[in-house]
This record gives C-alpha cells, structure tokens and sequence, in this order.
C-alpha cells in the first residue's frame, strides 16, 4: 500500500497547524511540548475518525459508516482486532494512521476485580479512542511537517486535495476560557493526614510497599478549553502532552511521563519517581536538583517501580531481554525536577502492543506496589475515582507502533467543570509535610492555568 505524503510548512509552534481541526470533533494533539521542551521530537495531530470506540463500564460502543453496535469484549481486545483489519508496513513517520485517544484509570476494572467505594462523579467513558485514516507529523529534529495516509479509506483518497489546502489556510481563533468559581480540593489538611496514616499503617502491616495516593481540585468554567491548552502549553511546556476534543469533554495534558513505547518490536517505559520544585532562584534550584539526586528514599521509590515495571513488561518480551538502561537520572521541566529511569525490552513473537498495553494497565508509577492491594487502597481512600487521570493517552498504529503517557498533570473539562489531580508515592520513611507540598508542586502548573484564568485558591499545609 502506498503512503501518501504531502509536505506542509513548518513551524516551531505546532499549535499554529492544529488550529486548523482544533475544534473538529474528534480532533486530538499528541504534543511534545517544543520548542519550550527539551525533549520533544515529533508531534501529531489528527481528526476525522473512520472508527470510535467508547467504553462505559461493561459495554463498548463502536460506531463507523455502517452505524452503531455495542459489545461487552474486552475493550483492548476488541481494539486489537481493529487495528488488525488494515495492517500495513512500517513507514518513515512514528505514526501514519491507527488508534489514538485515551484510556482512562478506571479501565482497570475491566482486568482487575476491585471495590467499589469511591465516588464516581466523572461521568465520562472510560475509554475513547478513534481509528484514523490520516495524520500530520511534525519533525521538530528535522524541521518538516507532512500530512501522511496510507488511503486505507476511499473518502480519504478522494478528499485528499482537499484536505491538504486546509492546513495551508489560515487558522480560526481560539475562543474565550473563564473560570467561574475558585478551586476547590477534595479533601482538607486534616484528610489528607488522616489518609496518610492509614498507608503507612497498610505499609507497616506489609500490605504493600508504596502507594500513590492523589487529591482532586475542582472549579466550575466555560468556554474554550483549546484557549486554556494554549497558555497551558506556555506554563508547562512536556514531552507527552496532549490536547483532545471528545464529544462532551477537552482533555488537556501537559504529562512528563512515557508508559509506553514501542517501535518495531522495542519497547521502552519511562517511570517517573523523585520530585522537587523548580525556583527562580538559580542557587535555591541548584540545591533542590542535588537533594533531589542524592537522596535515597527517592532512589528507593524509583527502584521499587522500576521492578515491578521490569515484570510487567516481561509478560509481553522475550525472556532475558528486558533490561534496565538508566536508573535515577535528573530531568528537568518547567516546574518541577524529577528522578527518571528508563527500562527496555523486546516483544516476544505473536506478541502485539496491545498485549503489552493490557498486560502493563495502569502504569504501576501511579499506582504503587504491590499493584493490585495499591489500587485497593487507592479506592479506598481517594474521595473520588480517577477517571482519565493516571490511564494513558497515544497511539497505536496500524504498523504496530505505540507511544503512550502516563496521564498526570491532566486537566479534564466536562460539564462545566475543569479537573485536575496531583498526588505522589507515599512509602515507610515518607514524611507527612514533604508528600502534601509534593502534590502541591505538582500541581503547581493547573494551579497557575486556572489563576490565569480568574479561579482563586489557597493552598493549606498539613498541621504537624
């Protein structure tokens, strides 16, 4: 099958080109936060579907030219034989077509039998995700920008003209964004420590060795939420950003963090564990990124999920061929430092990278170990459920190529309400005062996004 390839002028700012389908339904950025980012590469945007599939609780919804069906099939099962309906040859460009969208935390409950104790007030799907025909990729290494198809769909071929002179018009204008309302937390000082006693008590009974344990802000807003994307993209500029226009919710991402990547049989995962804030103060910054490196709890926290990740991704690699490439490097972003380890494998034949996504769901850095008695505990204590926050957004494409994040730093707008979460690995040696200003800093650029945009907050310490 020929590829379909047609350049297009390239810009720094790849928000200039997704502008143009912005506002498409369907429309998603898989962003990589350049130039502000040091580690961004590629971007990729898309819209337009062929096929959506959305997962609420035990049903998926499939929905293409032919009409609507529902299934209960296991959802990364069901997206597994979609994409094997079209498999084409690996191309020159991470991704020419093939799924991409997001699946949410609480996906988890289709793999794993868990409590039911937290609210569920997201009252989105647990998953979305689109088949798409074409893409625009931007190389930011190679400074080019081409819109590429392998012209799976007859529509695609014959609008295809078309849909080149569409990125080379000018581009609408974002709209109005506001918040309505302050930020609000889901929990006050005083839950929070009460939770955190209750993990350490778990930890020291041996239930568990860390648990990652979030809290939740909320305010009411309107308007366009692309609008918000854009200043996010300023303040916190992240390799594995993400903006997605999805009937009836924006997802906006600014995550540091790969889950999961394969790239012709090779898969990577990232694990962030091991924070400290940024300061405009050279030397105060200087300091925290030399505590940060030179402590051994954090060490020790990064470790543990680098384990259980290393046996996670074995169940889809070749024996003896998952390998640990990096342990505890310094990565600096806008707002905060973190500790970064890098562990690597290769797929095992008749192994696929949806295998590898389900076997690995969700991504252990933001669960804890072990990982089903952490999620357990999470249920327990977080007020809410997750929703999209700590699942995954990428893709996976029809040559079998995958990117994925993990989906922190993840802003949710739905319902007239903006979402957010930030949360940490609390462990044995893990002091009360230092977890609570970790979700803090973390949450340090929402909180900022939301400020711009007319919410009030006040953050409250943990009384000793």
């Amino acid at each position: 099958m020929i590829l379909l390839k047609h350049p297009l002028p390239y810009r720094a700012d790849s928000d200039k080109l997704f502008a143009h389908i912005a506002h498409d339904p369907w429309a998603i950025y898989l962003d990589s936060g350049y130039p502000r980012s040091q580690y961004g590469r590629y971007d990729i945007m898309t819209a337009a579907p062929l096929v959506t599939l959305v997962t609420n609780g035990k049903v998926t919804r499939i929905a293409d030219e032919k009409g609507e069906r529902e299934t209960d099939e296991d959802p990364f099962k069901l997206l597994k034989s979609c994409l094997a309906v079209q498999p084409v040859t690996d191309s020159e460009f991470p991704f020419s077509g093939g799924a991409v969208g997001y699946f949410g935390y609480d996906l988890a409950r289709r793999l794993e039998r868990l409590p039911d104790l937290a609210l569920d007030a997201e009252d989105i799907p647990q998953m979305m995700i689109g088949i798409y025909d074409w893409a625009v990729v931007v190389d930011h290494q190679e400074q080019n920008a081409y819109l590429v198809s392998h012209g799976i769909h007859e529509e695609t071929r014959e609008n295809w003209q078309a849909l080149c002179a569409r990125f080379e018009q000018s581009a609408p204008e974002a709209g109005e964004f506001a918040a309505l309302s302050a930020l609000v937390s889901n929990m006050d000082k005083v839950g929070y420590a009460t939770a955190f006693q209750k993990i350490k008590r778990y930890i020291h009974e041996g239930d568990c060795y860390q648990v990652n344990f979030a809290q939740r802000f909320a305010a009411r807003a309107e308007g366009d939420a692309w609008q918000a994307y854009l200043q996010l993209r300023r303040i916190s500029p992240a390799p594995f950003s993400a903006y997605m226009n999805l009937p009836g919710l924006q997802i906006l991402s600014a995550s540091p963090e790969r889950f999961l990547q394969v790239k012709r049989g090779t898969v990577e995962t990232r694990p962030i564990k091991g924070t400290r804030p940024r300061s405009h103060d050279p030397i105060e910054d200087a300091k925290n990124k030399a505590e940060l490196e030179a402590s051994l709890k954090d060490r020790a926290e990064n470790l543990m999920i680098v384990d259980l990740l290393r046996n996670d991704i074995g169940k889809s690699c070749v024996p003896g061929a998952v390998k640990v490439e990096r342990l505890f490097a310094l990565e600096s972003f806008a707002n905060v430092h973190h500790l970064v380890s890098t562990v690597t494998g290769e797929l095992a034949p008749g192994k696929t990278s949806l295998d590898l996504l389900r076997g690995c769901f969700p991504g252990g850095s933001v669960t804890g170990a072990p990982k089903l008695r952490a999620m357990e505990i999470i249920e327990e204590l977080e007020p809410h459920r997750r929703g999209i926050y700590c699942g995954a957004i990428g893709y996976i494409g029809f040559d079998g190529n995958m990117d994925t994040n993990i989906a922190i730093r993840t802003g949710v707008f739905s319902g007239g309400e903006f979402r957010f979460w930030a949360g940490g690995g609390i462990v044995a040696d893990s002091e009360l005062q230092k977890e609570y200003g970790e979700t803090w800093d973390k949450a340090s650029s929402m909180l900022q996004l939301m400020q711009y945009f007319g919410a009030e907050w006040s953050r409250t310490d943990v009384g000793s």
